[in-house]
C-alpha cells in the first residue's frame, strides 16, 4: 500500500525550549513530508535560528518568520498556520497535518498517521494521544473520534471543505475544526496505538498558573459549548486530582460563571448539538458500565527512549481542544 504525499505545518512562537526534539522526531521518520513549513510567529527566543539551521541542512523544511507581536493567542496560531498554508498550496499532496512545535515521536509515527487515510477513504481527520509529565487530564476518557491539536492530519479535501481553521479568541480551533469535518460527514479518528510526548503541559502559553488554567478550562467549556450536566461530572471527576477540590470547584466557577454572564459562546450551534449529544452518550456509557472506562487500575508508565514518564492519577473526562496542546 502506498503512502499518501503529505505536508505538515507548525505555528511555532517562541519553542526553542523545545523545537529541536520536534524537528529531529520529523527528519528521523521513515516517511518524510513533501514540505515542513516551520511559520515562527514573532519569536524572540532564537527558534528562527534553529529552523534555519535545519532547512539549511533539508531542502523540505522551509522557514516563514511573521513580524514580531505582543500578544500570544489562538488568532495568532491561525494567521501563522494560514501563511504556513499558503506556501503548500500549489504543491501536490493527499494529507496537511497541522503540529505542535513541542512534541516528539517515533520514527514511524507519521508514516503510521498517513497511512490509515490510504487505508480508509472516508477517513477525513486522524491523530494519537499525547503524553506529557503532570498532566492534568486523561486520553483514556475521551471519546474515540476525537483528536487533538498536538498532531492533526487531515485529508486535503477534507481540510479544503471545512474552510480550514477558524480565528476564534476563545481557542478551540482544533475541536472547531474536528467537529466540522464530522458534520461534512467525514470520520475522524484517534488511534491509541502510538502517541506523541508533549513537552508543554497543555493550556500553560496563556495561563501558566494550575488555579487560573482550571477557572479558565470551565470557561472554556462554556464557550466551546460543553453540555451543563457533562461539566458538573468532569469538574467533580476534577476534584480527585491536585489540587484537590479546588481544581474542581475553579472549573465550575468558571463555566457557570460565564454562563451567568451570559458570554457569547464559540460554537456553532450545530457543532455544539453534535459535541453535546456526543458528550451525554459517553456521559451515560461512565455511569452506567464505570468499570468499563478505568477498570480500576492505573494507567501503564509510559516508557521512550528507556525513560519512564511518571504515572499520573488524573482522569478529567473530556471532548476537544479546551486543554488541547498548541503552540502559543
Amino acid at each position: 500500500m502506498d503512502i499518501p504525499i503529505y505536508v505538515l505545518i507548525t505555528p511555532a512562537r517562541n519553542e526553542a525550549q523545545h523545537l529541536e526534539k520536534t524537528i529531529n522526531s520529523v527528519v528521523q521518520q521513515t516517511a518524510r513530508p513533501l514540505r515542513w513549513v516551520i511559520v515562527s510567529d514573532g519569536s524572540t527566543d532564537g527558534t528562527d535560528e534553529i529552523v534555519r539551521k535545519y532547512a539549511g541542512q533539508h531542502a523540505w523544511i522551509e522557514l516563514v518568520s511573521l513580524p514580531e507581536h505582543a500578544q500570544r493567542n489562538f488568532v495568532g496560531k491561525v494567521v501563522a498556520f494560514n501563511a504556513g498554508y499558503a506556501r503548500v498550496t500549489g504543491l501536490k499532496f493527499d494529507v496537511i497535518g497541522n503540529l505542535d512545535g513541542d512534541v516528539s515521536f517515533d520514527e514511524n509515527y507519521l508514516a503510521f498517521l498517513v497511512s490509515k487515510f490510504a487505508a480508509n477513504p472516508r477517513l477525513g481527520v486522524a491523530g494519537t494521544p499525547y503524553r506529557e509529565e503532570n498532566a492534568s487530564h486523561d486520553e483514556r476518557f475521551k471519546s474515540p473520534d476525537h483528536v487533538s491539536g498536538a498532531c492533526q492530519m487531515f485529508r486535503r479535501e477534507c481540510f479544503e471543505e471545512i474552510g480550514g481553521y477558524q480565528p476564534l479568541l476563545s481557542g478551540g480551533i482544533d475541536l472547531i475544526a474536528l467537529l466540522a469535518a464530522q458534520a461534512k460527514g467525514w470520520q475522524t479518528k484517534r488511534y491509541d496505538e502510538k502517541f506523541c510526548l508533549h513537552h508543554r503541559n497543555v493550556g500553560s502559553g496563556d495561563h501558566a498558573g494550575i488555579y487560573a488554567r482550571l477557572l479558565n478550562r470551565g470557561k472554556k467549556d462554556y464557550l466551546l459549548g460543553s453540555h451543563p450536566a457533562f461539566e458538573i461530572f468532569r469538574s467533580l471527576n476534577q476534584m480527585k486530582t491536585r489540587p484537590y477540590i479546588a481544581g474542581g470547584v475553579l472549573m465550575l466557577v468558571g463555566y457557570f460563571w460565564a454562563m451567568l454572564l451570559r458570554v457569547d459562546r464559540s460554537m456553532p450551534l450545530e457543532l455544539m448539538r453534535i459535541r453535546q449529544r456526543d458528550q451525554m452518550h459517553r456521559l451515560k456509557e461512565v455511569l452506567c458500565h464505570p468499570l468499563t472506562h478505568d477498570g480500576g487500575r492505573s494507567p501503564r508508565p509510559v516508557t521512550v527512549g528507556g525513560s519512564i514518564l511518571p504515572k499520573t492519577d488524573n482522569s478529567i473526562v473530556s471532548r476537544g481542544d479546551s486543554q488541547a496542546p498548541m503552540s502559543r
